[in-house]
């Protein structure tokens, strides 16, 4: 039997790039609020300026977030041994996180885990938005399993956020 082909996609915030004109931000954000506020369907006009948004040519200057989030996969990819690992957002930067599946299922990867930056309960995103992505991802692609790693455990979480602070600590009484 073939060993599975495993994946991790990275999920960060997105952030918007410095560079992009003001107008193109505010009209989506008026379409896209008016949307969510009367529960309609996505318009042709709000997605064609996600893209827009999200396809930007982006430097580590004009969105230091998408640097930021790709120097975390670098340091995390070496921990992954036999996992494919690929980043995406929840908004307004490429990839999105269907667009990081569709990559996966053209590498013919069958088992994908799905981790978020966003690790504090509470949040929309974390809690409401990738869950819903990931059950359209399991009816896109039936023959991919698609595991959300949420929520996560909170003491191991401020253990590494304790440790951090000590560490730190002593770092600048040095």
């Amino acid at each position: 039997m073939e060993t599975p082909k495993q994946a991790v996609i990275l999920i960060g915030h997105g952030g918007l790039p410095s560079d992009i004109p003001k107008e193109v931000v505010e009209d989506f954000m008026k379409i896209h609020k008016q949307r969510i506020r009367m529960g309609t369907s996505i318009t042709s006009k709000e997605k064609e300026l996600e893209a827009t948004i999200r396809n930007w040519e982006r430097t580590p200057e004009s969105d230091p977030y998408k640097t930021g989030l790709e120097n975390l996969a670098s340091h995390l990819a070496p921990r992954l041994d036999g996992y494919i690992l690929k980043t995406a957002y929840n908004e307004f930067c490429f990839p999105s996180i269907e667009q990081a599946a569709d990559q996966l299922a053209e590498e013919n990867v069958t088992e994908v885990i799905l981790i978020t930056t966003m690790i504090t309960p509470g949040g929309s995103h974390s809690e409401r938005e990738i869950p819903e992505e990931v059950e359209a991802l399991r009816l896109k692609y039936p023959n991919m399993s698609f595991q959300y790693a949420w929520p996560y455990d909170l003491d191991v979480f401020s253990n590494l956020l304790s440790d951090h602070i000590i560490n730190f600590s002593k770092k600048s009484s040095v």
